[in-house]
């Protein structure tokens, strides 16, 4: 093997290693942190002279501008007439949204979390601009560096404190993402076919659906060490030719009849599950499933008593009635996830290429998805077929499954022919 691909590899390495703490400064950046240590020392000195001159307009303008806590040090005024200096326009356009009822909603869910650590970040920043900032780097594909221009901070600092933003939310996810249990299972329910005919289906045996399981794919930065450096093939050609697995994630979920979801789960492109998870968790714990309710899943999905799957193979007038009406009810997820890629535009390709970052974020948006839902904002995706995702293929199958998707089949045919004549 070339030595060259040896020390590309390596190189890497290195750079995603430098990545995950620390981003280097750009020439722009590097001149506004000196400017800003120039400003800071001129600042002190002044106060120093100001103690020693009576000067009590100045100083206590400056002593009110010191107090204020700031995102940009504010420069300082020369002028003793003038008011202290307030934000600078470009600060202040954003603020107006803080007071949004989104932002201080979810400000509201970091402050009573029971989670107090300290957010990161040398910047002084509120926890409503921190919101704010990190909501523009999730529903915009933006970079850093326009970020940075906007709030006034420097890239690195926002890489911080973005992280630091999703770490703390992630800790919300069993209050944000959460199965429903009780009353609020009852609530979720809805009707195999169409609400004319759920209490008349309930009679006949025919379950109701709790919620929709599926997932799709987030794709990422492939990381450090995957790439092939034995292969003679240039990198480009190779990634167009096959995709390497890893160079996605995995977003399983499982969402209610208004899109929420109730289940989430973010694994390794290459880490390939169907249903396993969900499976396990309802058989650990049978009273999560409402008597008379099941899961509708694409093929691919296990059949079971609890989740219910389309035909396969040759069928007939009552498997493809059967097939066709699941297929409504697929489109609540489809739509689901289409109204999480158009709100956080960044799921649409994320250039981190660390797993658990990456994987930090998707699921900051999944549980903020459920935050707006519950707010009643919704934002309406252009649904994307995804051939990955919808395959054809066959999963596991048990008899239990297989008797109950036969009887449930028999009675919607039967209802058909009877509703024709």
């Amino acid at each position: 093997m070339d030595v060259r691909e040896y020390v590309l590899s390596a190189g890497r390495a290195v750079q995603d290693m430098v990545e995950r703490e620390w981003q280097p400064l750009s020439p722009g950046e590097l001149e506004q942190r000196l400017d800003q240590a120039v400003e800071e020392i001129l600042e002190a000195d002044l106060m120093a002279k100001l103690k020693t001159q009576p000067a009590p307009a100045v100083y206590v303008q400056l002593l009110q501008s010191q107090a204020n806590v700031q995102v940009q040090p504010q420069a300082l005024q020369t002028t003793t007439s003038s008011p202290p200096e307030e934000e600078s326009p470009e600060l202040r356009e954003p603020l107006d949204t803080v007071e949004s009822e989104a932002v201080k909603h979810i400000a509201d869910l970091l402050q009573t979390s029971k989670s107090r650590a300290r957010m990161a970040g040398r910047a002084r920043l509120s926890l409503s601009h921190t919101v704010l900032l990190s909501l523009t780097l999730l529903t915009e594909r933006v970079s850093y560096r326009s970020v940075s221009r906007r709030f006034h901070l420097e890239k690195g600092n926002i890489h911080r404190i973005f992280f630091s933003f999703c770490e703390r939310v992630n800790m919300l996810e069993e209050r944000l993402i959460r199965w429903p249990v009780g009353t609020e299972a009852a609530e979720a329910l809805f009707p195999f076919t169409s609400p004319e005919k759920e209490y008349e289906e309930e009679q006949q045996g025919v379950p109701q659906i709790l919620g929709v399981l599926g997932h799709t794919h987030i794709p990422i930065r492939l990381p450090i060490g995957k790439h092939d450096v034995e292969s003679a093939v240039p990198e480009v050609k190779r990634m167009k030719k096959e995709a390497h697995p890893d160079s996605w994630l995995n977003l399983q979920l499982v969402c209610d009849g208004k899109g929420r979801f109730l289940h989430c789960r973010i694994s390794k492109g290459s880490d390939v599950d169907r249903g396993s998870a969900v499976l396990d968790k309802l058989k650990q714990h049978p009273e999560l499933m409402p008597a008379g309710s099941c899961l509708v899943a694409r093929a691919g999905y296990p059949l079971t008593a609890q989740i219910l799957t389309p035909y396969s193979g040759s069928l007939g007038p009552r498997e493809e009635h059967f097939n066709k009406t699941l297929q409504d009810h697929f489109h609540i997820l489809d739509q689901a996830v289409a109204s999480l890629r158009a709100r956080f535009q960044r799921l649409r390709y994320l250039d981190i290429g660390n797993y658990d970052r990456a994987r930090a974020v998707v699921l900051t948006a999944c549980m903020l998805h459920n935050v707006f839902l519950d707010m009643g904002q919704v934002v309406q995706g252009e649904v994307e077929k995804e051939e990955a995702v919808t395959g054809e293929e066959v999963g596991e199958v048990c008899d239990e499954g297989v008797q109950r998707r036969d009887a449930i089949s028999d009675l919607l045919f039967k209802n058909t022919d009877s509703g024709n004549t």
